[in-house]
């Protein structure tokens, strides 16, 4: 097994040299089960990616005119416009939910039950075992006589009332039920340090389409890291990747070809 890794300046710098690599480095798999199963794809063995400036605008990768292909991701998809009824940070950073979604990134993220256990201990206010705070309506919040809480208040919460060093605060999207899914999530958790005043995340995709999902899925990440990070009160920080499973679908190999100015 090949662990591939780049340094990237940005976003889309970051993008480009993952789709250039993959050309030469991607093994070919047949893909068994999911969306495109029975159709081949380029894949990593594992990805590691670190980029020092996640920060730099534009977010969206850089397609030179004379290529002649679209971006894969337009602007308006990843903060709303025409064309698009829901924007992706709006469906990384609220709770709501299309009929028919079996979960999104948001409603993960923002809108978590209390159950079990762990509403037990809280209702006992077992402080020895649980983390127990108000219900603020924000980072804990009721809804239809349940408790919920929000992940990412959570975490800005518990940086401003404990310190920044702290390797507890982890944004979890996976959940252990999520095998009995057909489509389980492929972002499967965001962790985060702070460090030299600046917040810096490190986030996991299980599966990941390098060519349209990495950078939407990223510009996205991005957004939500620069909101924690000014909410907590600190810098924006780098950002720092992993897949074993990053991917380029056949569809797509011809446009890379294109982007990246090969025969």
């Amino acid at each position: 097994m090949k662990i591939h890794s780049i340094a990237a300046r940005d976003l889309p710098d970051l993008w480009f040299q993952a789709v250039h690599d993959i050309l030469d480095h991607g093994g070919r798999f047949v893909i068994d089960r999911g969306s495109y199963a029975g159709q081949t794809r380029l894949e990593y063995d594992f990805f590691i990616g670190h980029v020092r400036h996640p920060g730099t605008q534009p977010l969206i990768p850089d397609i030179p005119p004379s290529c002649g292909i679209p971006n894969p991701v337009e602007y308006d998809y990843i903060y709303g416009g025409g064309g698009y009824e829901r924007s992706y940070i709006e469906y990384l950073m609220t709770p709501h939910k299309e009929p028919g979604e079996s979960y999104t990134y948001g409603e993960r993220l923002t809108r978590v039950p209390l159950e079990g256990d762990k509403l037990s201990w809280w209702d006992k206010r077992q402080k020895e075992i649980i983390d127990r705070r108000e219900v603020d309506g924000k980072v804990v919040f009721e809804e239809g006589g349940r408790l919920y809480l929000n992940q990412i208040e959570w975490i800005i919460d518990t940086y401003r009332r404990f310190g920044h060093r702290n390797n507890q605060m982890v944004l979890q999207v996976a959940h252990p039920s999520d095998v009995t899914l057909v489509d389980p999530p492929c972002l499967r958790s965001i962790d985060t340090r702070i460090q030299d005043g600046r917040l810096n995340f490190f986030v996991y995709f299980r599966s990941w389409d390098l060519w349209g999902g990495l950078p939407a899925n990223l510009a996205g990440i991005q957004n939500l890291k620069e909101y924690m990070a000014g909410e907590i009160g600190v810098a924006d920080g780098e950002m720092i990747v992993e897949s074993k499973g990053l991917h380029l679908y056949g569809y797509a190999e011809e446009l890379a070809k294109l982007r990246c100015l090969r025969s």
